[in-house]
């Protein structure tokens, strides 16, 4: 493995959780449905968590949470474009803008997260010594919370859309009534949305 290449995912990594936090308590502020509330408020604490994952693994490992790094910086960028955007949805005055807005911010910041968990995941498998232990450790305390917290809100974006848009919506999603884990779960769960109704 290039070792460089996974210490910038480890940096992006952080940086994305980091990140994470701020998204949540903005996306709070933003949510009108209080079973959304309650479930970002979940994912916030859930968040503030592996942000001290990540800074156990960087310490266990001698990385120094400090370094900037050029894609560092992209993911930072990222976040804080996310949080402009919920910040201009809010101040349009409509607050069902702005939980959608909020709902989509969170689909992408999750996007990234998820996609890291998934990487640090393969490098695990394949590391040895005490990378492997480190990064196996961590990954298994977060990869499923990534999980339902990236497909449980690409359900409630889609939710508060249809409703939104005048038609019946399954609220929670169906996503959060079944506790769906994988991509295959996702797609089932939307399927049987219709039953839901």
């Amino acid at each position: 493995m290039k070792e460089a290449q996974v210490d910038e995912l480890l940096y992006q990594a952080l940086e994305t959780e980091l990140g994470g936090v701020k998204i949540y308590e903005k996306a709070i502020s933003c949510a009108v449905n209080e079973d959304l509330r309650e479930e970002w408020e979940k994912y916030l604490s859930e968040t503030e968590d592996h942000v001290r994952i990540v800074e156990d693994v960087f310490s266990q490992l001698g990385l120094d949470p400090t370094t900037e790094t050029p894609g560092r910086q992209v993911v930072r960028h990222k976040g804080q474009s996310l949080l402009k955007a919920m910040e201009m949805a809010s101040e349009s005055g409509n607050p069902t803008t702005a939980e959608l807005v909020a709902a989509e911010c969170v689909v992408e910041a999750e996007t990234k997260d998820h996609a890291n968990w998934e990487l640090i995941g393969r490098v695990a498998e394949k590391a040895t010594g005490e990378r492997r232990t480190v990064l196996t450790d961590a990954y298994e305390q977060v990869e499923e919370q990534e999980d339902m917290h990236l497909y449980h809100t690409m359900g409630w974006a889609r939710e508060l859309w249809i409703e939104s848009l005048g038609m019946p919506a399954v609220l929670p999603p169906p996503e959060e009534e079944k506790k769906v884990t994988t991509a295959i779960g996702a797609s089932r769960a939307e399927q049987s949305r219709g039953d839901m109704l």
